[in-house]
């Protein structure tokens, strides 16, 4: 099972990112027992290279591999989330919420 990780992003470290994307990791470990995947969609150093518009694109590439989409915290409140909430629902990837 392949798992596409939605977390809000912007204003946090990347430390806070990590820290919150390993529980969530942690989480998924749990409740699917079968072979799990996390498609990694944290680009360590990402805010140097390119705009966030760039990173959201790949975000939605990985997003398309996916056969469930997990939205973490307060993602209906960040933009990025929101469009990866709205492709996984309008393209019928399951969705979960944690």
């Amino acid at each position: 099972m392949k798992i596409f990780i939605s977390q809000p992003m912007n204003g946090k470290t990347e430390e806070e990112i990590i820290a919150e994307r390993i529980k969530t990791v942690n989480k998924c470990h749990k409740k699917y027992t079968e072979n799990v995947t996390i498609l990694s969609s944290f680009f360590q150093g990402m805010l140097i290279e390119h705009p966030p518009l760039y990173w959201l694109a790949k975000s939605l590439e990985l997003l398309s591999e996916a056969d469930i989409a997990v939205f973490v915290g307060d993602w209906e409140n960040h933009r990025g989330c929101k469009i990866e909430h709205m492709c996984a629902k309008e393209y019928g990837i399951p969705i979960e919420y944690m």
